[in-house]
């Protein structure tokens, strides 16, 4: 089995793992929200107690073996010299996405839905949702980064890393993490207010980055 045909497979899984991870990661922000807020009292707590919980599982996991397969295939194109500043900008919003995947959506979601005795159950939620809205806006332009990298011809693999439209993206990612963790949701209060958000931010990103 050559090099080539592992790195061939490694993208497959990734392609797999990743809409997998979207996948939910949009059912939860698109269809389960807006559900709970529906839902009689009988079928909420039978959503929470049986679909919630098999649903982050494949959320979470789907998320892990996403970053796992993303951290082999960014360094083959390391190793190969095709590092561009799409692809650095979408590595860091699909790292930033899994650390809120694992570090804040799903323990805080276990305090939410009653896995766990402890904490406040109102609170915790409004916590997850902040993130996972924010893991939302990051997910349309973190997937043009990553398309960009190799298929955009203006781009393509092995263009000049760095630059001032890097740096201004870098900043701009850092602080709505910040956002995600002690902010509030503003704009992405609503399905349709993230989904224009997440395209401003990839307009945002394809103006730096070919602009600066």
């Amino acid at each position: 089995m050559t090099v080539e045909f592992i790195n061939f497979l490694v993208r497959w899984g990734h392609l797999l793992f990743g809409i997998t991870w979207i996948g939910m990661l949009y059912y939860f922000n698109f269809v389960q929200g807006g559900y709970f807020k529906e839902a009689t009292a009988e079928a909420l707590s039978d959503a929470k107690a049986k679909l919630a919980p098999s649903a982050l599982w494949w959320f979470r996991w789907g998320a892990m073996f996403t970053f796992i397969t993303g951290l082999y295939l960014l360094h083959v194109v390391t190793s190969n010299s095709q590092l561009n500043n799409y692809i650095i900008v979408g590595a860091v919003m699909g790292t930033l996405m899994f650390l809120n995947v694992w570090i804040v959506i799903w323990p805080i979601q276990k305090i939410a839905l009653g896995i766990v005795a402890e904490g406040d159950k109102a609170a915790a939620g409004a916590k997850a949702l902040l993130a996972s809205r924010t893991n939302t806006l990051f997910s349309a332009p973190m997937a043009l980064g990553m398309l960009a990298g190799p298929h955009y011809a203006g781009a393509g693999y092995g263009t000049t890393v760095g630059g001032n439209g890097l740096i201004v993206m870098l900043v701009i990612v850092a602080l709505l993490e910040v956002n995600a963790l002690v902010g509030k949701q503003g704009p992405m209060t609503t399905v349709k207010g993230v989904i224009h958000a997440s395209l401003g931010l990839t307009a945002v990103m394809v103006g730096a980055l070919n602009l600066l």
